[in-house]
């Protein structure tokens, strides 16, 4: 009996052994399986961020190329733009040089204006002044200009002060002679003639600067030039007045004297003869200058206006106040030289006085608004606006 007992203590002993055994075993075991089950969750987790990251990267990868491809599409119609533009241009600038092609095909010349720092410059060439009155005359060379200043002056071509005169163009430079008589602010001006420069006749305008003068005398003697159409239309671009003048009428007036008298048989030279010869020569060179010039003022699209016949004999006459002879329109121009010169001077002077209203209206109201601020600073309770 003890034997079966102890045999089968042993076998209890031994079962709860394995028991223990194989409890152990499914301890580790559970442990080993939940560290594999970590393990495995680790790597997914893992392999779900590393997906999750590159979805991103990718996103971003895909933004930044359709940025770059908007940019590259910006780029593009820019350029389509800028090429369109450029296109325009060359388009313009080939019309622009077609055009001026043809107008200089067809005579017409192209007009240029002078900047600011050119008119500048051509005022400091003239030595321009407010309180003066500058006039010049122009023309082609040999129409008699510097004979036709010292007439305006009271002057005889040998007389000391005088402007140079001579047979052939003598002004090469343009001459600045200052009226002898101060009762008149003018100051007349010798323009080299047309010709005598090397420009053509539609530059003449402002190689000479004529743009900066208050009034322009256009000299002629035997016909009305394209140097003089250039000259009055530039000036009426400008706004400056012209006066169209016939010089040395006393020697046209002469010449046609003799031709008449050449193809009459009449051998009568009584005075009274010569007195009517005189009239009909003098009738005759009146009217065919006033057509010639009205004919060249229509051909050039240009109003007519009125040609002045002078001889400068006669002018020196009328500016001495001597009992002039044989005049023609020597008193009217010197008369309507005069008038521009007073109604300019009055327009000025009127202009001058508008500034300085407006600039004591100016004054005044700074030293309100000063006078206003310095209230508002020492009384800051006090309305700086009230009486």
């Amino acid at each position: 009996m003890v034997q079966a007992a102890q045999a089968a203590n042993d076998a209890r002993l031994l079962a709860e052994a394995a028991a223990h055994t194989a409890n152990e075993q499914a301890k580790q075991k559970a442990v080993e399986a939940e560290e594999e089950r970590k393990r495995t969750a680790a790597v997914q987790e893992q392999a779900k961020r590393d997906v999750q990251a590159t979805q991103e990267q990718a996103e971003r990868l895909q933004e930044a190329a359709d940025e770059e491809r908007r940019r590259a599409t910006a780029a593009q119609e820019a350029a389509n733009a800028s090429k369109k533009v450029a296109e325009e241009q060359v388009k313009t600038a080939n019309a622009a040089k077609e055009e001026a092609e043809r107008k200089l095909k067809e005579g017409i010349r192209p007009v240029a204006t002078p900047s600011p720092e050119e008119v500048s410059a051509a005022k400091r060439k003239v030595q321009y002044r407010e309180d003066l009155f500058h006039f010049a005359v122009a023309g082609v060379a040999g129409g008699g200009k510097s004979s036709l200043i010292n007439a305006f002056c009271g002057l005889h071509n040998k007389d000391l002060r005088s402007a140079a005169t001579g047979v052939t163009e003598t002004t090469l430079a343009m001459a600045r002679i200052p009226h002898p008589d101060a009762e008149y602010p003018l100051v007349w001006y010798d323009i080299p003639g047309a010709g005598t420069l090397k420009i053509s006749d539609w530059q003449y305008f402002n190689a000479q600067g004529l743009y900066v003068f208050d009034c322009i005398i256009i000299l002629f003697d035997n016909r009305f030039t394209m140097t003089d159409i250039a000259i009055l239309t530039n000036c009426r671009r400008f706004r400056i007045p012209t006066y169209i003048v016939h010089s040395k009428a006393d020697q046209h007036i002469s010449n046609i004297m003799d031709d008449m008298a050449n193809d009459s048989d009449d051998d009568d030279e009584s005075e009274d003869k010569k007195k009517k010869l005189y009239q009909a020569a003098r009738e005759q060179f009146i009217q065919q200058t006033r057509k010639s010039v009205k004919d060249n003022l229509e051909d050039a699209n240009i109003p007519d206006q009125k040609v002045y016949i002078v001889s400068n004999k006669t002018m020196i006459g009328v500016v001495k106040s001597k009992q002039a002879v044989k005049v023609i329109d020597e008193i009217e121009l010197l008369n309507d030289l005069i008038q521009e010169t007073q109604t300019r001077r009055a327009r000025r002077d009127a202009e001058v006085d508008i500034i300085m209203n407006e600039k004591w209206w100016l004054i005044i109201e700074i030293f309100k608004s000063l006078y206003c601020f310095l209230r508002a600073l020492t009384n800051p309770d006090v309305d700086p606006f009230s009486t």
